[in-house]
Protein backbone atom coordinates (compact mmCIF):
# COMPACT_ATOMS: atom_id res chain seq x y z
CA UNK A 1 0.00 0.00 0.00
CA UNK A 2 2.57 2.54 1.15
CA UNK A 3 5.03 1.22 -1.43
CA UNK A 4 2.60 1.91 -4.27
CA UNK A 5 1.96 5.45 -3.05
CA UNK A 6 5.62 6.39 -2.61
CA UNK A 7 6.76 4.72 -5.82
CA UNK A 8 4.23 6.70 -7.86
CA UNK A 9 5.63 9.92 -6.41
CA UNK A 10 8.76 9.37 -8.51
CA UNK A 11 7.35 11.80 -11.07
CA UNK A 12 7.46 14.52 -8.41
CA UNK A 13 10.92 13.69 -7.05
CA UNK A 14 13.30 11.08 -8.46
CA UNK A 15 14.50 10.27 -4.94
CA UNK A 16 11.37 8.18 -4.44
CA UNK A 17 12.79 5.80 -7.04
CA UNK A 18 14.69 4.13 -4.21
CA UNK A 19 11.47 2.39 -3.17
CA UNK A 20 11.61 0.15 -6.22
CA UNK A 21 14.63 -1.65 -4.74
CA UNK A 22 13.73 -4.80 -2.83
CA UNK A 23 16.79 -4.49 -0.59
CA UNK A 24 15.75 -1.01 0.53
CA UNK A 25 12.19 -2.05 1.27
CA UNK A 26 13.41 -5.17 3.08
CA UNK A 27 15.44 -2.95 5.39
CA UNK A 28 12.38 -0.77 5.94
CA UNK A 29 10.31 -3.88 6.68
CA UNK A 30 12.79 -5.08 9.31
CA UNK A 31 12.85 -1.68 11.01
CA UNK A 32 9.10 -1.12 10.77
CA UNK A 33 8.22 -4.54 12.21
CA UNK A 34 10.80 -4.24 14.98
CA UNK A 35 9.66 -0.84 16.22
CA UNK A 36 5.97 -1.66 15.81
CA UNK A 37 6.44 -4.76 17.97
CA UNK A 38 8.29 -2.74 20.61
CA UNK A 39 5.51 -0.14 20.55
CA UNK A 40 2.62 -2.59 20.66
CA UNK A 41 4.27 -5.09 23.02
CA UNK A 42 3.38 -3.53 26.40
CA UNK A 43 -0.30 -2.79 25.61
CA UNK A 44 -0.64 -6.24 24.02
CA UNK A 45 0.74 -7.89 27.16
CA UNK A 46 -1.64 -5.88 29.35
CA UNK A 47 -4.54 -6.78 27.06
CA UNK A 48 -3.75 -10.50 27.21
CA UNK A 49 -3.32 -10.33 30.99
CA UNK A 50 -6.64 -8.48 31.30
CA UNK A 51 -8.39 -11.23 29.37
CA UNK A 52 -6.67 -13.79 31.62
CA UNK A 53 -5.10 -15.51 28.63
CA UNK A 54 -2.42 -17.24 30.65
CA UNK A 55 0.03 -20.03 30.08
CA UNK A 56 -0.87 -23.49 31.37
CA UNK A 57 2.19 -25.54 32.31
CA UNK A 58 2.38 -29.30 31.77
CA UNK A 59 2.84 -31.17 35.03
CA UNK A 60 5.23 -33.57 33.26
CA UNK A 61 7.62 -30.73 32.42
CA UNK A 62 10.61 -29.53 34.49
CA UNK A 63 9.57 -28.36 37.96
CA UNK A 64 11.20 -24.94 37.51
CA UNK A 65 8.67 -24.23 34.73
CA UNK A 66 5.75 -24.36 37.14
CA UNK A 67 6.65 -20.79 38.18
CA UNK A 68 5.81 -19.65 34.62
CA UNK A 69 2.15 -20.50 35.06
CA UNK A 70 0.02 -17.40 34.72
CA UNK A 71 2.33 -15.63 32.26
CA UNK A 72 0.30 -14.10 29.40
CA UNK A 73 0.36 -16.20 26.24
CA UNK A 74 -0.87 -15.99 22.63
CA UNK A 75 1.56 -13.12 22.03
CA UNK A 76 1.95 -14.62 18.57
CA UNK A 77 -1.16 -12.63 17.63
CA UNK A 78 0.97 -9.47 17.86
CA UNK A 79 3.86 -11.04 15.92
CA UNK A 80 1.68 -12.24 13.07
CA UNK A 81 -0.32 -9.03 13.03
CA UNK A 82 2.80 -6.86 12.88
CA UNK A 83 4.60 -8.69 10.08
CA UNK A 84 1.36 -8.99 8.11
CA UNK A 85 0.75 -5.24 8.33
CA UNK A 86 4.40 -4.49 7.54
CA UNK A 87 4.30 -6.72 4.47
CA UNK A 88 1.14 -5.02 3.24
CA UNK A 89 2.84 -1.65 3.67
CA UNK A 90 6.13 -2.33 1.89
CA UNK A 91 5.58 -5.23 -0.54
CA UNK A 92 4.36 -5.10 -4.11
CA UNK A 93 0.90 -6.58 -3.62
CA UNK A 94 0.60 -7.43 -7.31
CA UNK A 95 3.05 -10.28 -6.72
CA UNK A 96 1.12 -13.54 -6.14
CA UNK A 97 3.89 -15.00 -3.98
CA UNK A 98 3.34 -12.26 -1.40
CA UNK A 99 -0.27 -13.32 -0.96
CA UNK A 100 0.66 -16.99 -0.89
CA UNK A 101 3.09 -16.55 2.02
CA UNK A 102 0.69 -14.30 3.90
CA UNK A 103 -2.36 -16.52 3.54
CA UNK A 104 -0.43 -19.71 4.27
CA UNK A 105 1.07 -18.20 7.40
CA UNK A 106 -2.31 -16.89 8.55
CA UNK A 107 -3.78 -20.33 7.94
CA UNK A 108 -1.27 -22.07 10.21
CA UNK A 109 -1.56 -19.25 12.75
CA UNK A 110 -5.33 -19.76 12.83
CA UNK A 111 -4.85 -23.44 13.68
CA UNK A 112 -2.51 -22.35 16.47
CA UNK A 113 -5.03 -19.77 17.67
CA UNK A 114 -7.74 -22.43 17.92
CA UNK A 115 -5.35 -24.69 19.84
CA UNK A 116 -4.38 -21.90 22.24
CA UNK A 117 -7.96 -20.77 22.74
CA UNK A 118 -9.08 -24.22 23.81
CA UNK A 119 -6.17 -24.40 26.24
CA UNK A 120 -6.83 -21.07 27.92
CA UNK A 121 -10.62 -21.37 28.04
CA UNK A 122 -10.57 -24.94 29.34
CA UNK A 123 -7.52 -24.37 31.58
CA UNK A 124 -5.63 -27.40 30.31
CA UNK A 125 -2.25 -27.97 28.65
CA UNK A 126 -3.75 -29.76 25.61
CA UNK A 127 -5.84 -27.95 23.00
CA UNK A 128 -6.94 -29.38 19.67
CA UNK A 129 -6.77 -33.13 19.31
CA UNK A 130 -3.80 -34.43 17.32
CA UNK A 131 -5.93 -35.59 14.41
CA UNK A 132 -7.68 -32.22 14.21
CA UNK A 133 -4.35 -30.41 13.96
CA UNK A 134 -3.09 -32.82 11.32
CA UNK A 135 -6.20 -32.53 9.15
CA UNK A 136 -6.28 -28.72 9.32
CA UNK A 137 -2.56 -28.39 8.62
CA UNK A 138 -2.78 -30.90 5.77
CA UNK A 139 -5.58 -28.96 4.07
CA UNK A 140 -3.63 -25.69 4.35
CA UNK A 141 -0.47 -27.38 3.10
CA UNK A 142 -2.19 -28.86 0.06
CA UNK A 143 -3.82 -25.52 -0.74
CA UNK A 144 -0.46 -23.78 -0.48
CA UNK A 145 1.13 -26.34 -2.79
CA UNK A 146 -1.62 -25.79 -5.34
CA UNK A 147 -1.22 -22.00 -5.11
CA UNK A 148 2.56 -22.17 -5.62
CA UNK A 149 2.09 -24.54 -8.56
CA UNK A 150 -0.41 -22.19 -10.20
CA UNK A 151 1.82 -19.14 -9.59
CA UNK A 152 4.73 -20.91 -11.30
CA UNK A 153 2.64 -22.27 -14.14
CA UNK A 154 4.60 -22.47 -17.38
CA UNK A 155 7.99 -22.11 -15.67
CA UNK A 156 10.47 -25.00 -16.08
CA UNK A 157 10.76 -25.37 -12.29
CA UNK A 158 7.00 -25.68 -11.69
CA UNK A 159 6.14 -28.81 -9.72
CA UNK A 160 9.77 -29.86 -9.33
CA UNK A 161 12.23 -30.45 -6.52
CA UNK A 162 15.58 -28.66 -6.73
CA UNK A 163 18.50 -30.76 -5.49
CA UNK A 164 21.12 -28.88 -3.42
CA UNK A 165 24.80 -29.03 -4.46
CA UNK A 166 23.84 -29.71 -8.08
CA UNK A 167 23.21 -27.01 -10.66
CA UNK A 168 20.13 -27.25 -12.84
CA UNK A 169 18.99 -30.56 -11.32
CA UNK A 170 15.20 -30.46 -11.05
CA UNK A 171 13.29 -33.62 -10.17
CA UNK A 172 9.73 -33.55 -11.56
CA UNK A 173 7.30 -34.66 -8.85
CA UNK A 174 4.07 -34.57 -10.81
CA UNK A 175 1.04 -35.07 -8.60
CA UNK A 176 3.36 -35.85 -5.67
CA UNK A 177 4.38 -32.19 -5.56
CA UNK A 178 1.28 -31.28 -3.55
CA UNK A 179 1.74 -33.82 -0.72
CA UNK A 180 5.46 -32.95 -0.73
CA UNK A 181 4.70 -29.28 -0.04
CA UNK A 182 2.17 -30.35 2.58
CA UNK A 183 4.83 -32.43 4.39
CA UNK A 184 7.36 -29.58 4.25
CA UNK A 185 4.91 -27.10 5.76
CA UNK A 186 3.57 -29.46 8.41
CA UNK A 187 7.08 -30.55 9.35
CA UNK A 188 8.37 -26.97 9.65
CA UNK A 189 5.32 -25.78 11.58
CA UNK A 190 5.32 -28.59 14.13
CA UNK A 191 9.12 -28.57 14.55
CA UNK A 192 9.04 -24.89 15.53
CA UNK A 193 6.14 -25.62 17.85
CA UNK A 194 8.15 -28.33 19.63
CA UNK A 195 11.13 -25.98 19.96
CA UNK A 196 9.01 -23.34 21.70
CA UNK A 197 9.60 -24.47 25.26
CA UNK A 198 12.09 -22.02 26.77
CA UNK A 199 12.11 -18.24 27.02
CA UNK A 200 13.32 -16.82 23.71
CA UNK A 201 14.48 -20.13 22.25
CA UNK A 202 12.05 -20.52 19.35
CA UNK A 203 11.65 -16.84 18.45
CA UNK A 204 15.41 -16.23 18.40
CA UNK A 205 15.95 -19.29 16.23
CA UNK A 206 13.14 -18.18 13.92
CA UNK A 207 14.83 -14.80 13.46
CA UNK A 208 18.01 -16.58 12.36
CA UNK A 209 16.18 -18.88 9.92
CA UNK A 210 14.06 -16.04 8.51
CA UNK A 211 17.16 -13.88 7.97
CA UNK A 212 18.78 -16.75 6.10
CA UNK A 213 15.78 -17.30 3.87
CA UNK A 214 15.61 -13.57 3.20
CA UNK A 215 18.89 -14.05 1.36
CA UNK A 216 17.74 -17.24 -0.36
CA UNK A 217 14.49 -15.81 -1.65
CA UNK A 218 16.13 -12.57 -2.77
CA UNK A 219 18.82 -14.30 -4.84
CA UNK A 220 16.24 -16.71 -6.27
CA UNK A 221 14.29 -13.72 -7.57
CA UNK A 222 17.34 -11.93 -9.02
CA UNK A 223 18.09 -13.33 -12.48
CA UNK A 224 21.77 -12.31 -12.57
CA UNK A 225 22.64 -13.49 -9.06
CA UNK A 226 20.66 -16.72 -9.51
CA UNK A 227 22.51 -17.42 -12.75
CA UNK A 228 25.88 -16.66 -11.12
CA UNK A 229 25.18 -18.95 -8.16
CA UNK A 230 23.65 -21.61 -10.43
CA UNK A 231 20.41 -21.79 -8.50
CA UNK A 232 16.83 -21.86 -9.79
CA UNK A 233 15.59 -18.44 -10.89
CA UNK A 234 12.04 -17.88 -9.63
CA UNK A 235 10.59 -14.69 -11.17
CA UNK A 236 8.75 -12.61 -8.58
CA UNK A 237 10.06 -14.51 -5.57
CA UNK A 238 12.38 -11.67 -4.56
CA UNK A 239 9.40 -9.69 -3.32
CA UNK A 240 8.95 -12.31 -0.58
CA UNK A 241 12.13 -10.90 1.01
CA UNK A 242 9.92 -8.07 2.28
CA UNK A 243 7.84 -10.65 4.13
CA UNK A 244 10.82 -12.51 5.62
CA UNK A 245 12.39 -9.19 6.59
CA UNK A 246 9.19 -8.29 8.42
CA UNK A 247 9.31 -11.67 10.19
CA UNK A 248 12.90 -10.96 11.29
CA UNK A 249 11.95 -7.53 12.63
CA UNK A 250 8.85 -8.77 14.46
CA UNK A 251 10.80 -11.71 15.92
CA UNK A 252 13.54 -9.45 17.27
CA UNK A 253 10.94 -7.08 18.69
CA UNK A 254 9.07 -9.92 20.39
CA UNK A 255 12.33 -11.29 21.80
CA UNK A 256 12.59 -8.04 23.76
CA UNK A 257 9.64 -9.23 25.84
CA UNK A 258 10.12 -12.98 25.49
CA UNK A 259 13.73 -13.19 26.74
CA UNK A 260 14.28 -14.74 30.17
CA UNK A 261 12.31 -14.18 32.34
CA UNK A 262 9.59 -13.94 29.71
CA UNK A 263 6.85 -11.35 30.09
CA UNK A 264 4.77 -13.08 27.42
CA UNK A 265 4.75 -16.31 25.41
CA UNK A 266 3.84 -16.49 21.74
CA UNK A 267 1.74 -19.65 22.06
CA UNK A 268 0.85 -21.98 19.22
CA UNK A 269 -0.62 -19.10 17.23
CA UNK A 270 2.94 -17.83 16.95
CA UNK A 271 4.96 -21.03 16.69
CA UNK A 272 2.70 -22.82 14.20
CA UNK A 273 2.30 -19.66 12.14
CA UNK A 274 6.02 -18.86 12.05
CA UNK A 275 6.94 -22.45 11.26
CA UNK A 276 4.48 -22.45 8.37
CA UNK A 277 5.94 -19.12 7.21
CA UNK A 278 9.49 -20.49 7.00
CA UNK A 279 8.21 -23.61 5.26
CA UNK A 280 6.30 -21.81 2.51
CA UNK A 281 9.20 -19.41 1.88
CA UNK A 282 11.51 -22.41 1.45
CA UNK A 283 9.09 -23.87 -1.09
CA UNK A 284 8.87 -20.65 -3.09
CA UNK A 285 12.66 -20.17 -3.07
CA UNK A 286 13.08 -23.76 -4.33
CA UNK A 287 15.23 -24.51 -1.28
CA UNK A 288 12.97 -27.03 0.42
CA UNK A 289 15.63 -29.63 1.12
CA UNK A 290 17.99 -27.01 2.53
CA UNK A 291 15.36 -26.31 5.19
CA UNK A 292 16.74 -29.42 6.90
CA UNK A 293 20.09 -27.64 7.18
CA UNK A 294 18.98 -24.04 7.79
CA UNK A 295 16.38 -25.23 10.31
CA UNK A 296 18.70 -27.90 11.69
CA UNK A 297 17.95 -26.95 15.29
CA UNK A 298 14.22 -27.42 14.73
CA UNK A 299 14.91 -30.77 13.05
CA UNK A 300 16.98 -31.97 16.00
CA UNK A 301 14.29 -30.91 18.47
CA UNK A 302 11.61 -32.74 16.49
CA UNK A 303 13.78 -35.85 16.09
CA UNK A 304 14.43 -35.95 19.83
CA UNK A 305 10.69 -36.26 20.42
CA UNK A 306 10.30 -38.95 17.75
CA UNK A 307 13.24 -40.93 19.16
CA UNK A 308 12.00 -40.58 22.72
CA UNK A 309 8.47 -41.70 21.93
CA UNK A 310 9.63 -44.52 19.63
CA UNK A 311 12.15 -45.82 22.13
CA UNK A 312 9.66 -45.78 24.99
CA UNK A 313 6.98 -47.59 22.98
CA UNK A 314 9.34 -50.20 21.52
CA UNK A 315 11.74 -50.78 24.41
CA UNK A 316 10.04 -49.20 27.40
CA UNK A 317 13.12 -47.01 27.90
CA UNK A 318 13.82 -43.33 27.37
CA UNK A 319 16.85 -42.08 25.45
CA UNK A 320 16.75 -38.56 26.89
CA UNK A 321 15.94 -37.35 30.37
CA UNK A 322 13.05 -35.48 28.78
CA UNK A 323 12.02 -34.46 25.27
CA UNK A 324 12.18 -32.13 23.40
CA UNK A 325 15.97 -31.93 23.64
CA UNK A 326 16.12 -28.54 25.39
CA UNK A 327 14.47 -30.08 28.45
CA UNK A 328 17.09 -32.84 28.48
CA UNK A 329 19.86 -30.29 28.95
CA UNK A 330 17.82 -28.41 31.56
CA UNK A 331 17.60 -31.58 33.62
CA UNK A 332 21.30 -32.18 33.00
CA UNK A 333 22.04 -29.02 34.98
CA UNK A 334 22.21 -26.25 32.36
CA UNK A 335 20.42 -23.04 33.26
CA UNK A 336 17.61 -21.92 30.98
CA UNK A 337 19.70 -19.05 29.63
CA UNK A 338 22.62 -21.39 28.90
CA UNK A 339 20.38 -23.73 26.92
CA UNK A 340 18.82 -20.90 24.92
CA UNK A 341 22.05 -19.09 24.02
CA UNK A 342 23.89 -22.31 23.14
CA UNK A 343 20.99 -23.46 20.99
CA UNK A 344 20.99 -20.06 19.23
CA UNK A 345 24.67 -20.61 18.45
CA UNK A 346 23.82 -24.01 16.98
CA UNK A 347 20.99 -22.45 14.95
CA UNK A 348 23.39 -19.81 13.60
CA UNK A 349 25.94 -22.47 12.62
CA UNK A 350 23.26 -24.40 10.74
CA UNK A 351 22.16 -21.21 8.99
CA UNK A 352 25.71 -20.41 7.90
CA UNK A 353 26.12 -23.97 6.65
CA UNK A 354 22.97 -23.52 4.58
CA UNK A 355 24.25 -20.26 3.10
CA UNK A 356 27.55 -21.95 2.32
CA UNK A 357 25.81 -24.31 -0.06
CA UNK A 358 25.14 -21.41 -2.44
CA UNK A 359 28.70 -21.73 -3.70
CA UNK A 360 28.81 -25.52 -3.64
CA UNK A 361 27.24 -26.12 -7.04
Amino acid sequence: MLFELLFHLTDIWTGFNVFRYITFRTGLAIGTAFFLTLLLGPPAIRWLAGLRIRQTIRKEGPERHLAKAGTPTMGGIAIVGVFTLTTLLWADLRDPYVWIVLLTTLGFATVGFADDWIKVTHHRSLGLRAWQKIVLQAVIGLAAGLAVRIAADGAPFAGTLAVPFFKNVLVPLGILYFPFVMIVLMGASNAVNLTDGLDGLAIGSIAIAAATYTIFVYVAGHIKIADYLRIVYVPGSGEVAIFTGAVVGAAMGFLWFNCHPAQVFMGDVGSLGLGGAIGIVAVIAKQELLLIVVGGLFVIEALSVIIQVGSYKLRGKRVFRMAPLHHHFELAGWTETQVVVRFWIIAAIFALAGLGTLKLR
